[in-house]
């Protein structure tokens, strides 16, 4: 029996490097919370992210990636806004904990 590639959705692949950046979830954690079967999977993803190579995320299954053109305007500031989302969005996370800390134990 063959293997079955399975499809994640760009979505996920984000979600997956959200939790890995926010350092709240092991690979173990989130590789049972999206039926991800190998952790190099998202090994993967989280280079693609510190390359800036958000736009591999979009790529199929099974795909050799030939990303030889240039983005358009409109693709580049979709990643960058992309980019700054996801960056807001930690760091929100990063003060709330942060607030914690500060917090004097009672």
């Amino acid at each position: 029996m063959g293997s079955k590639k399975r499809f994640y959705p760009e979505e996920i692949k984000l979600e997956v490097i959200e939790m890995k950046l926010s350092g709240d979830y092991t690979n173990a954690e989130i590789m049972e919370i999206h039926q991800i079967k190998s952790v190099t999977q998202i090994k993967r993803w989280m280079q693609w992210y510190q390359k800036d190579e958000l736009h591999r995320l979009a790529q199929g299954v099974g795909k050799q990636y030939a990303y030889e053109k240039k983005l358009s305007e409109v693709e580049e500031l979709r990643k960058k806004v992309l980019y700054y989302e996801i960056k807001e969005e930690l760091m929100g996370k990063y003060q709330e904990l942060e607030r914690g800390w500060s917090r004097p134990s009672s």
